[in-house]
C-alpha cells in the first residue's frame, strides 16, 4: 500500500506544478489531481519528474446515453494525457441523476459506457476508477452513492481494467460497514481516498479509525495507492507531515 497526495484538495489554490514541488519536498513519491483535459501538460509533466501520477480525472455523465459520444471523447482526451504523464488510473464520475430517464436506463447506460471505455484502456496499464460519492452531505443528486452498487456494476462490466475508487470518507457517510465492504470486494478496488469525517479534514481526526481500516486493507493484500483527498483544517505542511508519519 502506497500513499498519494491529492493536490486539488490538500494544496488548495497553489498552482499545480508548485504543489508537485511541495509534495516532493515533503517526501511524497506519488500525487494525483482531478484534471483530465484542458491543462498545461508540459508544465505538469515537468512538475511530475520524480513523482508517480497515481490517478487523474475526469470523465462524467456516463449515465446519459445521449451524451455518450461526448463522454467517450472526453475520456479519450484524458486517456491520451494519462499515457503521456504515466498515470496509473483515470477517475470516472457516474454523473447527476437524470429526472427524465428511468433508473434502469441510466444504470444500463453507465455499464455500456464503461465497457466502451474499457476497450480504449486495454493494454495500456491504466485502470478506469469508478467513484461512488455520498449524496447526504457533498453530492446531492449524484447517481451512484453506494460502494456495493458500484461493485455490482464493475462485475457486470467484466473488465480487469475497470475498478472502484473506494473513497472511505464518502462511504462512511453513505453506508458505513467499511472494513467488511472493503475486504469482501478488495479485488474490485483500484484506488482509495481518505479523509476525516465529519468535515472532510485530516484523516487522523474524526470518527473513522484509520489505523484499523488501513491495517485491514493491507492484510487483504491491497498494494496500490491510497490518496489523501482531504482539506487541511490547520497548517498545510504540518498536516501533511503528520499524515506521512502516520500512514506511510
Amino acid at each position: 500500500m502506497k500513499l498519494s497526495l491529492c493536490l486539488n484538495a490538500a494544496t488548495g489554490n497553489l498552482p499545480r506544478p508548485s504543489a508537485m514541488e511541495l509534495a516532493k519536498k515533503l517526501g511524497f513519491t506519488a500525487v494525483e489531481f482531478w484534471e483530465g483535459q484542458d491543462f498545461d501538460i508540459t508544465a505538469y509533466k515537468q512538475g511530475l519528474e520524480g513523482l508517480t501520477l497515481a490517478c487523474m480525472g475526469y470523465a462524467t455523465d456516463f449515465i446519459d446515453p445521449n451524451a455518450r459520444t461526448k463522454t467517450l471523447d472526453d475520456f479519450a482526451k484524458s486517456l491520451s494525457n494519462a499515457k503521456e504523464l504515466g498515470a496509473k488510473g483515470i477517475i470516472i464520475a457516474a454523473g447527476q441523476t437524470l429526472p427524465d430517464l428511468s433508473h434502469k436506463a441510466q444504470h444500463e447506460s453507465l455499464i455500456t459506457g464503461l465497457k466502451e471505455a474499457a476497450k480504449l484502456v486495454k493494454g495500456t496499464g491504466i485502470n478506469i476508477l469508478l467513484e461512488p460519492l455520498n449524496t447526504l452531505v457533498d453530492h446531492v443528486g449524484y447517481f451512484l452513492d453506494s460502494s456495493l452498487k458500484a461493485f455490482d456494476i464493475i462485475r457486470d462490466v467484466g473488465s480487469p481494467n475497470v475498478k472502484v475508487l473506494f473513497d472511505i470518507y464518502h462511504q462512511q457517510v453513505s453506508e458505513g460497514n467499511l472494513i467488511a465492504n472493503i475486504t469482501n470486494n478488495i479485488d474490485l478496488i483500484g484506488h482509495f481516498h481518505i479523509a476525516g469525517n465529519p468535515g472532510r479534514g485530516e484523516p487522523y481526526l474524526g470518527e473513522i479509525n484509520y489505523p484499523q481500516v488501513l491495517k485491514a486493507i493491507a492484510e487483504a493484500g491491497y498494494d496500490r495507492y491510497v490518496g489523501l483527498e482531504y482539506w487541511p483544517k490547520g497548517d498545510v505542511v504540518e498536516s501533511l507531515e503528520k499524515c506521512l508519519e502516520l500512514y506511510s
